[in-house]
């Protein structure tokens, strides 16, 4: 039959991995950046923060633009700027040059995870959205185990404008081979007749920008579904932990446990590696197993949804001890209960989004998880500056996820198409 979505999935995966090395490199860069602007612990926070708020901000407005002009369009158009953007970032004078750039590269990436759930509705029958959903989702995390180490070495090595210059050039490199691989799958040369007919026929999201509807029609539409709000407020009660973490967590090693960077850049892929392992094995495989074995779509995605972050309150022990191996260990677990949550979470929007919508109910959703990330990373500088400890910031992050588990099941219901925008003469 073939297996063209399964490279579509590996393409979408390979643009959220090196959007990801970007924030990762940034999130080395704490001391250096002391070193050349006088940056303190509550500035790099805010630093960190430039790029989560314009990223935030701009979710639902491109989710909208994705689903009027569509994935492949969009994806050109934005993967060349964050090449330029992070390039901008590389080579800035000073600091309010920087956080210029931060911004810049934050509006620039985006449409990264809104356009990437949209191909997998196009690309994947029902029953295997959760791998393909895994294979781009895991990406943000398996990127810490394999760049961390390499970003680190940069910065220590050659300097953080160095590491900033190599990341712009791969950033521009995604550009050219998304521009060369991505069609929508009516148009891709090389997706079999068979292969096309298995995805319309497995419950693919139809092509197409559905009904010509005003914008405020359309959000208002949204806005007022309760299981919009149940999705989008459990998986913004991800992001504070996973803001914090992968703004923080080479920082925290260190100066919390008295380690150089690059050690502190070694341990930090332990999480990672957990987070990776159940975003893909349980979130992907294991769900897409129980589903194609009949067990309800409803009671397996919310289930292991509110699982995952029920296992985030391994935060708040990590907060609690000052041994390097006793914290690695329950940060894993915490890591790979958020992984596993966000894997199915990003499955949602596809299974309730009416045509030509996906995007948006994506956008909405992630606006309030990347809000969520930038209180997180914020926060946490001024908690650490002012207590001289991480223990504090840990413990909100594995308390937050609560009220997650709350509106999963009281707000989300049954996990089935929401009614479509109502069209007005």
């Amino acid at each position: 039959m073939g297996n063209v979505r399964w490279v579509i999935s590996v393409l979408l995966g390979v643009g959220i991995f090196i959007s990801s090395i970007d924030r990762i490199t940034v999130s080395l860069t704490a001391d250096a950046l002391a070193h050349d602007f006088g940056l303190n612990k509550a500035g790099f926070g805010l630093l960190i923060g430039s790029f989560s708020i314009t990223y935030s901000l701009c979710q639902i407005p491109i989710g909208l633009i994705l689903d009027r002009y569509g994935v492949q369009a969009v994806g050109r158009v934005t993967t060349f700027f964050a090449g330029a953007a992070f390039l901008c970032g590389g080579l800035a004078p000073n600091l309010p040059f920087l956080f210029i750039s931060r911004g810049a590269t934050g509006l620039a990436e985006s449409s990264g995870f809104p356009r990437s759930a949209k191909a997998i509705g196009y690309w994947f029958p029902t029953h295997e959205r959760g791998m393909a959903t895994a294979i781009f989702e895991t990406m943000v995390k398996s990127a810490h185990i394999v760049a961390v180490p390499f970003e680190a070495l940069l910065v220590t090595g050659y300097g953080w404008r160095t590491a900033f210059v190599v990341n712009a050039i791969l950033c521009f490199s995604y550009c050219i081979l998304f521009f060369s691989l991505y069609h929508d799958p009516s148009k891709h040369p090389k997706l079999s007749r068979a292969e096309h007919e298995s995805i319309v026929r497995g419950g693919a999201q139809p092509e197409g920008s559905g009904p010509s509807i005003k914008i405020g029609d359309r959000l208002k539409h949204f806005l007022r579904q309760p299981k919009v709000w149940g999705l989008t407020i459990g998986f913004a009660s991800y992001g504070y932990g996973f803001g914090m973490l992968a703004a923080w967590l080479p920082t925290y090693l260190e100066s919390t446990f008295r380690i150089p960077l690059m050690q502190a850049a070694l341990y930090s892929t332990i999480p990672w590696i957990s987070a990776t392992a159940c975003g893909f094995l349980i979130g992907g495989r294991f769900v897409d197993h129980l589903i194609v074995r009949g067990h309800s779509i409803t009671k397996v995605r919310k289930g292991v949804m509110s699982a995952g972050l029920m296992l985030a309150s391994a935060f708040i022990a990590a907060g609690l001890t000052h041994d390097l191996r006793t914290a690695l260990f329950y940060l894993a677990i915490a890591m790979g209960g958020l992984a596993l949550h966000g894997t199915v979470a990003w499955t949602i929007p596809g299974l309730i989004a009416p045509k030509g919508h996906l995007a948006t109910i994506g956008g909405i959703m992630n606006t309030f998880m990347n809000l969520n990330a930038f209180l997180g990373q914020v926060l946490t500088g001024f908690i650490v500056n002012w207590t001289g400890s991480f223990s504090l910031a840990l413990a909100l992050a594995g308390t937050i996820p609560i009220i997650g588990i709350i509106s999963y099941f009281t707000l989300l219901g049954k996990i089935e198409p929401l009614p479509d925008v109502p069209v007005r003469p």
